[in-house]
């Protein structure tokens, strides 16, 4: 059931990935976390080691198709994420699990508040 558990997941984050832009820090962690019981950092590792494939390949080439991708920005981006994730991993490992959790929730009430009560 784990794998199939898994893969759902997966499923999932995919669908929302290429709906709403998220998927590793929204759904695959608190997933990790409540429904796996899966401990902080092995979530996030997890989640972060999910992400080396092209993952999200077939939903950029249909945006892609459609005009939609910025590829100067969408290549840029790539680049921050690429040592960006180097050193978020470096950050984390240094802080207390539920430190993070803190962290982590404080960030998506904020931006939460944020698209609720501006709406833009």
């Amino acid at each position: 059931m784990t794998y199939l558990g898994f893969l759902v997941l997966g499923l999932l984050a995919g669908v929302l990935g290429g709906m709403f832009g998220i998927g590793g820090g929204l759904i695959i962690v608190p997933a990790l976390l409540y429904v796996f019981k899966i401990k902080e950092m092995d979530a996030i590792a997890t989640s972060v080691a999910a992400m080396i494939p092209p993952v999200g390949l077939l939903g950029a080439i249909e945006y892609y198709r459609n005009g939609y991708i910025r590829i100067e920005a969408a290549a840029l981006i790539a680049a921050g994420l690429f040592v960006g994730f180097y050193f978020g991993a470096r950050i984390v490992l240094g802080l207390d699990p539920v430190l993070i959790r803190r962290i982590y929730a404080a960030f998506l009430v904020l931006i939460g508040a944020r698209m609720l009560i501006l709406g833009k």
